[in-house]
């Protein structure tokens, strides 16, 4: 039987294995044909030649990565373990960095590499589309990014908006006037507010104007300049709305489109103003498209899983 042994240098065996040997684990999983042990600073891999190869690979790329970040978690191997190269992965380490210190001393930053990679494209370009499934971190990094922008002074304002469009609900029979109708449905936006900017402060923004949030109907007719934007839930725009969205862009503002084909909530038969905008802009100078997937989903791991089941239905249908 073949062997190769992989000695840990300058890193604490405990860090990169994990509590409760956790990596290690999730190693075995990836390579059940491979008897893998690991003890003291050695990793030891037992096997077919063709699959040490492979596992000597990996198992670089991680080394690589965790003397980078110092940091490894599911997330970050999965992401390894499955990328064709480095460059699937890694990003500066400038996108790595804390983007906002939140309310009570949270450290907000970027937890994957896709996530990474929308905060880097957010720094290269005016306008960005971040798409992915439901706990990617789409609107929450969005939202981040704004609240840094609008501190460092490179905005004077923040304008999140979505398109009115129940998810099988209908707003007209809510009780209250529009306001607290529409409050529940912008409830993400002011989550991910709430965890970023004292409550105070925040309560003083929406008042004042400096932070907005309103639905996408309100944006007609208006120039959005010196703001970040966000339009989130944009695969419930049609046509018309996204047309109307994109052409309010005024002089130094930021632009964030975040959105997932596979939620949309139009009528049947009406087209998504993102799938089209993705197509049309697609080869658009200044415009970044940043595509997150289930390895980027940083809610309960039973939402990965969740998402991965239905995927395997939809791909039947």
């Amino acid at each position: 039987m073949n062997e190769i042994v992989i000695e840990l240098e300058e890193i604490t065996p405990k860090e990169f294995f994990g509590a409760q040997n956790a990596n290690i684990e999730l190693l075995k999983k990836y390579f059940p044909k491979l008897k893998i042990v690991a003890r003291g600073n050695k990793i030891k891999a037992f096997g077919d030649e063709e699959l040490l190869e492979e596992f000597d690979r990996r198992i670089t790329m991680l080394l690589k990565h965790f003397a980078k970040y110092n940091k490894l978690d599911e997330n970050v191997i999965e992401r390894v373990l499955t990328s064709q190269s480095s460059d699937d992965y890694t990003t500066s380490k400038q996108s790595g960095e804390v983007i906002v210190h939140g309310v009570g001393g949270k450290l907000i930053k970027a937890q994957t590499a896709n996530q990474r990679k929308l905060v880097e494209s957010m720094r290269k370009n005016d306008m960005v589309f971040a798409i992915g499934p439901a706990g990617t971190g789409k609107t929450y990094t969005g939202v981040a990014l704004a609240v840094q922008a609008l501190k460092n002074k490179e905005v004077k304002r923040i304008i999140l908006t979505r398109p009115a469009v129940e998810a099988g609900e209908n707003l007209g029979f809510l009780p209250g006037d529009l306001k607290e109708k529409l409050d529940p449905y912008m409830q993400p936006l002011y989550d991910a507010l709430r965890d970023m900017i004292a409550p105070e402060k925040l309560a003083h923004y929406i008042e004042n104007g400096t932070i907005q949030i309103a639905p996408l109907a309100f944006m007609r007719g208006r120039t959005l300049d010196n703001a970040f934007v966000i339009l989130d839930e944009g695969q419930n725009t049609t046509h018309a709305q996204m047309k109307m969205f994109l052409t309010r862009m005024g002089k130094h503002a930021k632009f964030l489109l975040t959105g997932d084909p596979g939620q949309i909530d139009l009528p049947r038969r009406t087209i998504s103003g993102l799938k089209e905008a993705l197509l049309i802009l697609k080869n658009v100078d200044g415009v970044g498209m940043i595509f997150l997937d289930d390895k980027d989903v940083i809610r309960h791991k039973l939402v990965k899983k969740v998402i991965e089941a239905y995927k395997s239905i939809e791909n039947r249908d």
